[in-house]
């Protein structure tokens, strides 16, 4: 019966921060049950902070820099999806894992991208900000949540008792 059974995409959104890689680990221990399951990882590459002389700042930066500053934006992309695939590595219940690296607002793509995958779920790590925080610098999980037409998942990770 297991050759019926539908292939499952899930989707999980990761980051540089500990509390993505923890939802992923709990993703892997307690929502893959199946080897019919295509897990997608997704880090969504913030867009350029910096603009050239041209938008009418002001600031001039050389081409250098920003060569410099895409090159370390793309290696920590590759980081965060080589140590997420690093984890996945020992799961046996994953028929496939996709990394993909997108650019822009990390709401924007995580959103796009669920729609454009056909996913399943969406799995998230939430960085437990307070009210205060999240007035300010707003949710990405809750934005998320309100706006994916799939189930959402938003792992919190335990806090230390150190």
């Amino acid at each position: 019966m297991a050759g019926d059974e539908k292939v499952r995409k899930i989707l999980v959104a990761v980051d540089e921060g500990e509390e993505s890689l923890y939802a992923l680990r709990w993703c892997l221990k307690n929502v893959i049950s199946s080897k019919n399951t295509i897990l997608v990882l997704l880090y969504a590459k913030p867009p350029r902070a910096v603009q050239t002389a041209l938008d009418g700042t002001g600031y001039l930066f050389s081409s250098d820099i920003l060569s410099t500053m895409e090159k370390y934006g793309s290696d920590v992309a590759d980081r965060v999806m080589d140590k997420a695939k690093r984890i996945c590595r020992d799961h046996h219940m994953i028929n496939e894992v996709e990394g993909r690296v997108e650019c822009g607002d990390p709401r924007d793509v995580i959103c796009d991208m669920v729609e454009k995958l056909g996913v399943d779920v969406l799995v998230m790590g939430s960085h437990g900000y307070g009210w205060f925080k999240r007035a300010f610098l707003g949710s990405v999980s809750n934005y998320c949540a309100q706006n994916v037409k799939c189930p959402v998942l938003i792992v919190k990770k335990p806090k230390s008792n150190c």
